[in-house]
């Protein structure tokens, strides 16, 4: 998996691509633990170039929400595949975490001027 991070303003974001599995997550975990432990107030993450994800990337995303949510940061995930979609629809965490349909509308509801 690559992660491809960069600044929006107030907006971190990360670009992932490839599969989040067991082998990737830590990578992706250490990048989400950065942002949190400096409370990065507005995170989004696309994964519009991720093909695979287990529950190991599942686990990652709760554990970043929680870490953000405990200092009022937002973490807004975006341009979810069809198949990634299905892994949180699945565990019932599409109606906990903030889902945009875009990297455009992520960003926007995260306050950017589009």
């Amino acid at each position: 998996m690559k992660i491809r991070s960069a600044n929006q303003g107030d907006i971190q974001t990360l670009e992932l691509s490839g599969e989040l599995d067991y082998h990737s997550s830590p990578e992706l975990r250490e990048k989400l633990t950065e942002l949190t432990a400096k409370q990065a107030p507005k995170i989004l993450v696309d994964l519009g170039g991720v093909e695979y994800m287990d529950s190991s990337g599942i686990a990652t995303f709760v554990e970043a929400f929680q870490k953000a949510k405990r200092y009022q940061g937002r973490l807004v995930l975006a341009a979810l595949t069809t198949t990634v979609r299905g892994v949180f629809e699945i565990a019932k965490l599409d109606s906990i975490f903030e889902i945009a349909p875009t990297v455009a509308e992520g960003a926007e509801r995260l306050g950017a001027k589009v």
